[in-house]
């Protein structure tokens, strides 16, 4: 048996499967935007299904998921990408864990007990908040380089409506859940009037109603379209809280291009399919695939983030000499280059700062894994895709943050003080105002679990070391 797990963004469910598909005892809990809460959850909900029996876990994850490294690399409502979700699972119930894309969990059991069963070549869209997507071709999940199958993402609309991947006109602008809501205020219905109320007042002859279901509708058909177009399935399901109102509004939205047809129809399993899923997903997988990561074989970053002078220098320092985790900080990579060029302006030492960062991630990504580094920086000052991209390309697994900080005075004060000390090509007291107004506004990355330090007050090292090893 295995232990199959959907995250979604208003449930946790998690169930016992047989290998036969076959749901045998069922938990759920409230889902959460914090990762780390979600995290917490599924263990529990795992150590109350777990037993002998269990072979191996599943779980589907929503968003970006390179399945073949068990990473999430991007979700929505709930984001994961923070956590090693996998890792974490395994380390606690010591049973092999696979991760995927929700929605290819779902395709996978409506392909062995559900709407596709005995198919080979399915395209499947689910319908909810968003959309999301997945393919099978000869009952393989297609996957790309790491995920193929993001069909709520076919353009429909090239002016049309910001979609939250950072291009216009996705089909799930217009044909999901939240989009449904926007087509219901736009023609001046309540919030009250759901989808069964439209199936009614269209029927009935109401305009408005009627619509609102085809602008609804008809962006999804040209997107089946486009997906058949692509892929020549044997049939499209729609699955998701609305796939099977999306399936009846398509009655009025006929296939736009005769070479372009495929069997559309709802799907069968229900909020079952993406534990039933996940669980055969899990008893499918080779050992090699799911249980090959050893105990701390991810690559690990301790955070220490703070403004300058806001201490985390010292928490770092004691950090590292503590927990034996070698130290990179920017200015131990930029001091040294400032000290043989005999100086540089503020804009080359932006710039040199920028080379020091990139510097301190190749580092990392060069290190075997299982390494564990402490990091100390500002992080605020580069965009945080581009310390996403970094941790992605180093193979870091987890992160946890140290946030350093003081009042802006005290910041002005230390930073005065040791203005003599630094190497030129630093800011001198002339950016103290500046630091001033910075330490009113900054905040920490809030990725991961955080640790928050107070630097005016002595530093509680044994509180900070205990934390680190339990979070860790």
């Amino acid at each position: 048996m295995a232990i199959g797990i959907d995250i979604g963004g208003t449930n946790l469910r998690a169930a016992l499967v047989s290998g036969s598909g076959e749901i045998l005892r069922r938990v759920s809990e409230k889902s959460a935007p914090d990762p780390e809460l979600v995290v917490g959850r599924i263990a529990d909900m795992v150590r109350r299904l777990d037993g002998p029996q269990v072979a191996a876990i599943g779980v589907g994850v929503p968003g970006r998921v390179d399945a073949r490294r068990g990473a999430v690399l991007s979700g929505g409502y709930v984001d994961l990408a923070s956590v090693a979700l996998a890792h974490r699972l395994e380390s606690m119930a010591g049973k092999p864990v696979v991760i995927d894309n929700d929605c290819n969990m779902a395709l996978v059991a409506e392909m062995a007990v559900g709407a596709a069963t005995g198919h080979e070549n399915v395209v499947m869209f689910t319908i909810g908040t968003g959309i999301g997507g997945a393919v099978a071709e000869g009952r393989r999940i297609v996957r790309g380089k790491a995920t193929a199958g993001q069909l709520g993402h076919i353009a429909i609309d090239l002016d049309g409506e910001l979609c939250k991947c950072g291009r216009r006109g996705c089909v799930e602008t217009t044909s999901s859940g939240t989009a449904l809501g926007r087509h219901i205020a736009r023609a001046g219905l309540g919030p009250d009037v759901g989808i069964d109320a439209l199936f009614a007042r269209a029927a009935s002859g109401d305009a408005p109603a009627r619509g609102i279901l085809n602008a609804w509708a008809k962006p999804l058909r040209a997107a089946i379209d486009t997906a058949v177009a692509m892929f020549s399935p044997d049939l499209v399901l729609l699955g998701g809280g609305l796939g099977e109102a999306a399936h009846r509004a398509l009655a009025d939205a006929p296939a736009l291009a005769a070479w372009y047809q495929a069997p559309v129809l709802p799907a069968k399993l229900g909020d079952d399919a993406g534990v039933i899923g996940a669980g055969l997903q899990a008893l499918a997988a080779p050992a090699s695939a799911a249980s090959a990561r050893p105990a701390g074989a991810i690559r690990r970053a301790v955070l220490v983030n703070g403004i300058p002078a806001s201490g985390k220098s010292t928490v770092s320092r004691g950090i590292s000499e503590r927990m034996g985790w070698p130290l990179l900080a920017l200015d131990t990579i930029k001091n040294p280059f400032l000290e043989v060029l005999g100086g540089a302006d503020r804009e080359f030492n932006r710039s040199l700062g920028r080379a020091s960062y990139q510097a301190i991630w190749s580092v990392v990504g060069e290190a075997p894994a299982g390494a564990t580094f402490v990091v100390d920086a500002w992080f605020g000052f580069q965009p945080r895709e581009l310390l996403e991209d970094h941790l992605r390309r180093a193979g870091v697994g987890q992160t946890v943050e140290i946030w350093c900080h003081a009042p802006g005075e005290v910041l002005a004060e230390r930073y005065r003080a040791r203005l003599d000390r630094r190497p030129a090509g630093h800011p001198g007291a002339a950016y103290i105002p500046e630091l001033v107004e910075l330490a009113k506004r900054a905040e920490p990355l809030r990725r991961g679990p955080l640790f928050d330090v107070y630097t005016t007050r002595p530093v509680d090292f044994d509180a900070i070391t205990a934390w680190l090893r339990a979070v860790m």
